[in-house]
C-alpha cells in the first residue's frame, strides 16, 4: 500500500511520519546568492566563507589610559620603592608614536592608542604618581603585554570571520567592518506564495456581507513568512472554484519556492486543494492528515517543475490551526532553503525558545493525538503559572491573548495540574 492511500480521506499519521514524508520526496535547489552592503545584511544567511583581508587590531593598542613603558623598567616597584620613569611625550589617538621608548622612558596613552616601539606594557594612571612635568614614579609593576591588545588579538589576517550558511548578527557586521569588508555575499530570500481560498472571505478593508469574513490567514502568514527570513507573496483571496485554484497555483509555482493555500484542506464539497495539487503534476499530494491539534487536515505535497521542487501546503482555514501548522511543518522546510546551517553544537537541542512554567488546570487530550494548547502566562512568587486558553481553533483571540504553546505528546491522554511544562513562546 503507497503512502498516498494510507494517508487518504480515512486515516492520518503522526507529525513525525509526515516531516519524514516531506523529507524523503522534497530536494532543495541550489540556492542563487546575491551582494549586499553590511548594512542591509542584518538577519541574510552567508553565502560563502569570509576571511579576513588584515590584522585586527593592526597595530599593539592600549586597553587603558596610563603610560606606555617597557615592563622591565618596573619590575619590583612597590609603595615604598617606586620606580622613576621619564615622561618623553604624549601619544595623539589616531596617530603612530614617533620614537623608540629606550631604556627608563614612557609616554603618556590613552585607551585605545597606539604602543610606541620599545613598549611592552602600559601602567594606569591611577597606578602612578606625578613626581615633576618631567617624572613619574610606577608604585606597582606590570607584566609584559599588559593592558595591551597586541597585533591580529581580535582577528588574525587569513582567519576565517563567518563560514558559510551562517546567519548575520549585529556583532557580525560590526566584525567584518573592522576588517574593511563593506560588502557581504548572501543566500537570496526564498519567496513563499500565499493563496487564501473561500467564497466566504473578503479582504481586509471590506465591509463583509452576512456570512462573510474578513481576510485573516494571509495577513498571519505574511507575519510568519517574515519571521522566518523569507519574502511574503500574496497572490489574493481565490474563490472555490477549480479553474481558478488551479491557475492561482500554477502561477505561484512559476515565481515562488514554497506555496501555502489555506481553505479547502477538510473533507466536504469544497475541498479542491487535494485535487488541484494532484493534477498539476507529481509527486503530488504526500500527506493528507496528520495526527495533530489543531491542524489535522493539514496537506503537504511536493510539484516538480521545469526548474525545482515546489512543497505545497494546503493548510486549515481556521487561524490558530494556520499558526501551528506553520511552525511545525512549514518553518522547518523555509529554514532549510535560506540555506541555513544551524551550529554543530546546537545539533538536536530544540529550535524552539521556551521556559518552564506550572500548569493552572489540567488539559485533557485524545489518546493517538499530539496537542498544542495555547497558553498565558502569569508571574507567581515561585516562578511562571501557564493558563490554557480555551477555545475554537477558528478564534484568533486565543492566539492573540496566548504567550506560548504546550504540547501534549501523541502518547498522552492529559497533563494535571501543577505539573512543569515547557512552554514554546511564540
Amino acid at each position: 500500500m503507497t503512502l498516498k492511500d494510507m494517508l487518504g480521506r480515512t486515516g492520518v499519521i503522526s507529525r513525525e511520519e509526515a516531516l519524514k514524508a516531506l523529507d524523503l520526496h522534497l530536494t532543495i535547489a541550489p540556492l542563487a546568492s546575491e551582494e549586499l552592503s553590511i548594512s542591509l545584511s542584518l538577519g541574510r544567511i552567508v553565502a560563502e566563507k569570509i576571511t579576513s583581508p588584515e590584522d585586527l587590531p593592526e597595530f599593539d593598542r592600549s586597553t587603558m589610559d596610563g603610560f606606555a613603558v617597557r615592563s622591565a623598567d618596573t619590575f619590583g616597584a612597590a609603595e615604598s620603592r617606586p620606580a622613576l620613569v621619564t615622561i618623553v611625550g604624549d601619544i595623539a589617538m589616531g596617530t603612530m608614536p614617533d620614537r623608540v621608548l629606550s631604556v627608563g622612558e614612557a609616554m603618556k596613552i590613552a585607551t585605545g592608542g597606539a604602543l610606541p616601539k620599545g613598549a611592552d606594557a602600559v601602567v594606569m594612571l591611577e597606578q602612578t604618581q606625578a613626581v615633576d612635568a618631567g617624572q613619574i614614579e610606577v608604585v606597582k609593576p606590570v607584566a609584559p603585554l599588559e593592558n595591551v591588545v597586541q597585533t591580529g588579538d581580535d582577528i588574525k589576517r587569513g582567519e576565517v570571520i563567518l563560514n558559510r550558511g551562517h546567519r548575520m548578527r549585529p556583532q557580525d557586521m560590526g566584525a567584518l567592518a573592522g576588517v574593511g569588508i563593506t560588502r557581504v555575499r548572501v543566500f537570496e530570500k526564498p519567496k513563499a506564495a500565499i493563496i487564501n481560498t473561500g467564497n466566504e472571505v473578503v479582504p481586509a478593508d471590506f465591509a463583509p456581507a452576512p456570512g462573510q469574513v474578513r481576510d485573516i490567514n494571509s495577513y498571519n502568514l505574511e507575519g510568519l513568512i517574515s519571521q522566518a527570513g523569507c519574502i511574503p507573496v500574496k497572490k489574493g483571496i481565490i474563490p472555490d472554484e477549480y479553474g481558478r485554484l488551479r491557475e492561482a497555483l500554477d502561477a505561484a509555482l512559476r515565481d515562488c519556492d514554497l506555496v501555502l493555500m489555506t481553505g479547502g484542506s477538510s473533507v466536504g464539497t469544497m475541498d479542491l486543494t487535494a485535487r488541484v495539487i494532484n493534477d498539476l503534476g507529481r509527486p503530488g499530494v504526500l500527506v493528507h492528515g496528520v495526527s495533530i491539534k489543531p491542524g489535522k487536515p493539514i496537506i503537504m505535497g511536493v510539484l516538480n517543475t521545469l526548474a525545482k521542487q515546489v512543497p505545497v501546503f494546503g493548510l486549515p482555514g481556521h487561524p490558530a490551526a494556520v499558526s501551528i501548522c506553520f511552525e511545525v511543518f512549514v518553518k522547518p522546510v523555509l529554514e532549510r532553503m535560506t540555506g541555513e546551517i544551524p551550529h554543530p553544537a546546537l545539533a538536536g537541542v530544540s529550535p524552539y525558545r521556551s521556559v518552564k512554567a506550572k500548569l493552572a488546570r489540567s488539559i485533557s487530550s485524545s489518546p493517538g493525538r499530539e496537542d498544542h494548547v495555547r497558553v498565558t502566562l502569569e508571574k507567581m512568587d515561585d516562578g511562571l503559572l501557564a493558563r490554557p486558553v480555551f477555545g475554537a481553533s477558528g478564534l484568533i483571540s486565543t492566539l492573540v491573548n496566548a504567550a506560548g504553546t504546550v504540547v501534549v505528546p501523541v502518547n498522552k491522554i492529559g497533563i494535571e495540574v501543577g505539573e512543569e511544562v515547557d512552554v514554546r513562546l511564540f
